[in-house]
């Protein structure tokens, strides 16, 4: 516990030395991100609620923190809003059909021994949970992808207040293409960092590459990367066309 106070302290102190007022909202956002994942996680014990519908709403609450709150309603947080919703809506829909389809939820094999003390009917549909793992877990990088396009966007009419609409919107998509290949290559390395004691278990268990493949626990990890992947380069078109529409107005 210690460790996590002066951790918290450290970090504290850092985002309000380097970012101010605005840094010193985004350490509180963090607070407010992790009670919204909480109050969530309470609620799908609910089986009248739709976990599907319940994370919809707590993406909109995220969304809400992330953009308004530490950047306030503007030119910048408006389009990235109605982006990132848009791109939510669209991957709810995928998501859903994927899961169902490729059979990834509830739990693989290797965690059936920790497991099997327990009972696993809990009431609820490991369908959909799967797929509201899936969508939280997009949520955060398609919102920084939006902000990321948005902003530059609304500098490059500031500066060129007379820009044209498909001019401003080729120059969205331009940098999307920038931040494209970071974004993608960002979530890759975030899941084999945190799986990487999984991939040595494979290899201690003398897993095949078929094997490692066809693993619940591989592909469902593999499947939330490329539906993030998908999210965020959907989000740099939509975010670039909602963006251009917003600042040159006829």
């Amino acid at each position: 516990m210690n460790a996590l106070v002066l951790l918290a302290a450290i970090l504290f102190l850092l985002m309000t030395l380097i970012g101010g007022k605005k840094g010193l909202r985004s350490f509180f956002a963090l607070f407010f991100n992790f009670a919204v994942v909480f109050m969530v996680i309470f609620f799908m014990n609910d089986p009248k609620i739709d976990p599907i519908i319940l994370t919809l709403i707590a993406s909109i609450l995220i969304s809400c923190i992330n953009l308004f709150y530490i950047n306030h309603v503007n030119n910048t947080t408006i389009p990235a809003f109605i982006s990132t919703m848009i791109t939510i809506v669209i991957l709810i829909f995928f998501i859903v059909i994927l899961t169902k389809k490729a059979m990834i939820q509830g739990f693989g094999e290797e965690e059936i021994e920790e497991l099997s003390v327990f009972s696993l009917y809990i009431g609820v549909d490991f369908m959909k949970i799967g797929a509201s793992v899936i969508i939280m877990s997009t949520i955060g990088a398609i919102t920084d992808a939006a902000i990321a396009i948005s902003s530059p966007m609304r500098e490059i009419h500031y500066h060129h207040p007379s820009i044209t609409r498909r001019s401003l919107f080729t120059s969205g998509l331009s940098i999307g293409k920038d931040i494209l290949g970071t974004s993608t290559n960002t979530l890759f390395f975030a899941f084999f960092g945190g799986y990487l004691a999984l991939l040595i278990w494979f290899k201690d268990l003398s897993y095949s590459v078929g094997d490692i493949i066809n693993s619940k626990i591989f592909s469902a990890e593999m499947i939330t990367l490329l539906c993030a992947g998908i999210g965020v380069t959907m989000v740099i078109p939509i975010t670039s066309w909602i963006t251009s529409l917003f600042l040159v107005r006829r």
